[in-house]
């Protein structure tokens, strides 16, 4: 499974719809997805799904974006969270390999039967060109697991022992389950960090992501009466006690947490910076309208991925959904 820096093909889009969970607000996040899109396709080609192509054709030029380096695929879809119902894809010796699991609405909380379906569809339609590996009885999201391109998976115990993923699989049969689909060496577990809000039971790429040269940028909490506090500094913690392959500590470089937003009925939304992607030449990620944080934010990105470029992209309407720029995305890394 290579990194997420690695030479990318495409990135995919799932468009909100009036079907979605969105529809109370779709005006203000298809804005947001605009904003992507313009990010996206003027640097690699895009790939958007979406029940009715046309209405999004329709949307981006109203919004002065052009459509050449994009391809759409109709599809029916449940939701938008392209990183977790998404192909996981695997770099072999000849062909990208596009690796299916099952993806059920995060342990059974959300109907996801349309999303589920959507890689077979895209497969089969010929979207993506590869070999096809069905793991879909293996309960597994995009959004859970981070690669360094080198063997090493980061995941999160929280997420992957989770109710309604895979029981009465232990640790240690899924464990050789992620070594075994994902051809990789070793595994690293974090047992902290699940942040208030969060429907994912904790996704890794939502506080600890891997970046170049050996690094783990991570979410970091330095307001000692932010009820995530004390979670926060036990996962900083295990990040420090954490070796990479050779023995070595990690370099480790700290995100801010961003000011606490709050939905209408007051309950804490799962704000993170940690929540970006990283595409050909550049990095997006996520800002809350929140200038220094942002700011702040944009400064450890750039020191994590030297020379590329920065985008903040403003997510403040996914945030009210409980997910950000990196759950709406999945990138598809470039074989041979």
């Amino acid at each position: 499974m290579p990194a997420e820096w690695h030479s990318q093909q495409m990135v995919q889009l799932t468009w909100p719809h009036e079907k979605t969970d969105w529809n109370y607000m779709l005006q203000e996040v298809e804005a947001c997805y605009v904003e992507l899109a313009a990010a996206i396709s003027s640097r690699e080609h895009l790939l958007i799904v979406a029940p009715d192509v046309e209405k999004v054709r329709a949307t981006l030029a109203r919004n002065n974006v052009g459509t050449s380096n994009i391809t759409f695929f109709e599809c029916d879809t449940n939701d938008t969270w392209a990183r977790d119902h998404g192909f996981i894809t695997l770099l072999g010796s000849n062909v990208p390999h596009y690796v299916d699991f099952c993806f059920n609405g995060w342990g059974r909380k959300f109907e996801a039967t349309l999303d589920n379906a959507i890689n077979g569809k895209m497969y089969d339609a010929g979207i993506v060109k590869g070999e096809y590996e069905d793991c879909t009885s293996f309960v597994l999201e995009g959004g859970s697991i981070e690669s360094d391109g080198k063997g090493t998976i980061l995941t999160t115990s929280q997420c992957l022992l989770a109710p309604h993923r895979n029981q009465p699989m232990e640790k240690k049969e899924i464990e050789k389950c992620l070594l075994n689909m994902l051809h990789a060496k070793r595994v690293l577990w974090l047992d902290y960090g699940n942040l208030i809000g969060d429907d994912t039971d904790g996704h890794v790429d939502t506080v600890a992501r891997l970046a170049p040269n050996n690094t783990i940028v991570y979410m970091q909490c330095s307001d000692k009466n932010d009820e995530q506090y004390t979670d926060l500094c036990e996962m900083e913690k295990q990040i420090a006690s954490l070796r990479t392959a050779d023995g070595e500590p990690y370099r480790m470089l700290a995100l801010p947490s961003p000011s606490p937003i709050f939905d209408e009925d007051g309950e804490r939304l799962p704000a993170t910076y940690a929540n970006f992607l990283v595409i050909n030449g550049a990095v997006l990620y996520p800002t809350y309208a929140q200038p220094e944080n942002d700011k702040c934010a944009a400064e450890v990105l750039k020191a994590a991925f030297p020379g590329l470029e920065i985008v903040g992209i403003d997510c403040r309407a996914l945030i009210k959904q409980h997910g950000s720029l990196h759950c709406v995305t999945m990138q598809y890394p470039k074989g041979k």
